[in-house]
């Protein structure tokens, strides 16, 4: 690989590694999300020349460490649990109700709650349109506070 190839995948690994892997963490969990985003970027650093012309690299890269993780992912994902020192800012139970829900409304909430993505960001990354992630969230809320018992 020529050194501009390198150096223009390093640059841009760089930048995007961190959101990559929250958005597979958001779906997997933290370990095999993490496990997840680290393939995905050794696969667009092995197939850059052709990644490097994809229009939406992040997404591209995205699916193919989201396709990695379903083949090793566990029916559900693992949140790490609540620790006590968190209470009562975090709800105890919330780690297994996130975990409850589809990989897509799991995904969203955890990227615009938790990480305070805007819906754009979400929607490019997802390859879907802000309507969609608005959709996944609103849905993926009431399906929280269900489980949770909350009313809004």
């Amino acid at each position: 690989m020529n050194e501009s190839l390198v150096d223009s995948f390093t640059e841009w690994a760089g930048c995007v590694e961190p959101r990559l892997r929250h958005a597979l963490t958001a779906s997997f969990g933290s370990q095999l999300g993490k496990d997840a985003a680290a393939d995905a970027l050794a696969h667009a650093w092995v197939h850059w020349d052709v990644v490097s012309v994809t229009e939406n690299r992040l997404g591209y890269v995205y699916g193919v460490g989201r396709n990695m993780a379903r083949r090793a992912a566990p029916r559900r994902p693992v949140f790490v649990p609540v620790s006590v020192e968190r209470l009562p800012d975090v709800e105890p139970k919330l780690p297994k109700a996130i975990a409850a829900l589809p990989e897509r409304q799991r995904a969203v909430i955890t990227l615009v709650y938790g990480y305070e993505w805007t819906l754009s960001e979400v929607a490019e990354l997802l390859g879907t349109t802000k309507t969609t992630v608005q959709n996944h969230a609103e849905r993926g809320l009431a399906a929280l506070r269900k489980s949770l018992g909350v009313q809004p």
